[in-house]
């Protein structure tokens, strides 16, 4: 009944494009210089509403109209990476809030020093998956370290994990036997915010290996719901490279999936630039970019693939 919501607002949506584009034209046909005023805002108005309609047409997977769960991990490089990490999380926050989505921390770690050694972010609103599911991949950052006494060029690595929430339980079924399921103390910025209780709950699928955790709740059990979101997620994921590795191995063209390089560069010195390197779409302003400005990286990426006849799954 959900989906079929969708399909109808959806269909309806497009009925009502149609009846504006029939209206303008009309008022076109009319030839009438007073009605010049009403038509001009009108016909950019539709201009903008078609190029968004032409954006979504890309996001055509079967999980791109949902919400989505973003893990930011901070790679090697220590502070300097933790730090990036946290850089990336503000990113995507503010992206996220250009956009109208609504957005839960649903699990983080501090770093010793400074940023965070990694997050899990929730991502709810229509096209959540199908935006962000191109920022997937390793992030590399090169900068003046802020943390280094010597002043010296580092640079940093951080890993971007993007994964559908699963929104139809049939899709993915849990033995409860293969649970295991820790609780444990909330560590947080100290006073009152130290949880006194065993509040955090760690969930490991044993014969996967798989662990999802949550802790920024202050109930157990909402934690505890948190945690099941996420480990759903990872074997749903899971599940579909599976599918895939093994299409890929009838065609005789599997590669196993490593780390492997950058996706993405985000130059600070000496020079300012972000490069995609999928792509090579790069922009200078690299302060809007670390600003939420991700949009025109997105869209590169997707047309990119819609161009080369791909779906943009295969990352």
């Amino acid at each position: 009944m959900k989906r079929l919501s969708s399909l109808r607002q959806e269909v309806e949506s497009w009925r009502t494009l149609r009846q504006r584009v029939e209206d303008a034209l009309e008022l076109a046909g009319m030839e009438d210089e007073s009605l010049r005023g009403e038509l001009e805002p009108e016909i950019e108005a539709i201009e903008k509403e078609i190029e968004q309609r032409e954006f979504k047409a890309m996001l055509s997977g079967p999980y791109d109209r949902g919400n989505a769960l973003l893990t930011i991990n901070a790679g090697a490089g220590g502070t300097d990476s933790q730090d990036w990490a946290a850089m990336l999380q503000r990113m995507y926050l503010r992206w996220a809030e250009r956009h109208g989505f609504e957005t839960q921390i649903l699990d983080s770690t501090e770093g010793e020093v400074a940023g965070i050694k990694s997050v899990t972010i929730a991502v709810n609103g229509p096209y959540a998956f199908g935006y962000l599911r191109p920022e997937k991949g390793v992030h590399r950052l090169v900068r003046i370290s802020p943390f280094d006494s010597s002043a010296r060029r580092h640079t940093s690595f951080a890993q971007v994990e993007v994964l559908p929430q699963v929104e139809d339980e049939a899709e993915i079924e849990i033995n409860p036997n293969d649970l295991r399921i820790d609780t444990y103390r909330s560590s947080g910025a100290g006073g009152q915010n130290v949880q006194k209780n065993d509040t955090a709950v760690r969930i490991t699928h044993l014969p996967t290996g798989i662990v999802a955790s949550c802790q920024n709740e202050r109930s157990q059990t909402q934690n505890r719901e948190n945690a099941m979101r996420v480990l759903k997620a990872r074997l749903l994921e899971l599940k579909r490279q599976e599918q895939e590795k093994q299409l890929a191995e009838l065609r005789g063209e599997y590669q196993k999936a490593e780390w492997g390089s950058q996706i993405r560069s985000y130059v600070l010195h000496p020079y300012h630039m972000v490069k995609d390197h999928r792509t090579a779409f790069e922009t200078g302003n690299t302060q809007a970019v670390l600003d939420g400005d991700i949009d025109p990286f997105i869209e590169a990426y997707l047309r990119a693939n819609v161009g080369n006849g791909r779906n943009g799954h295969e990352s």
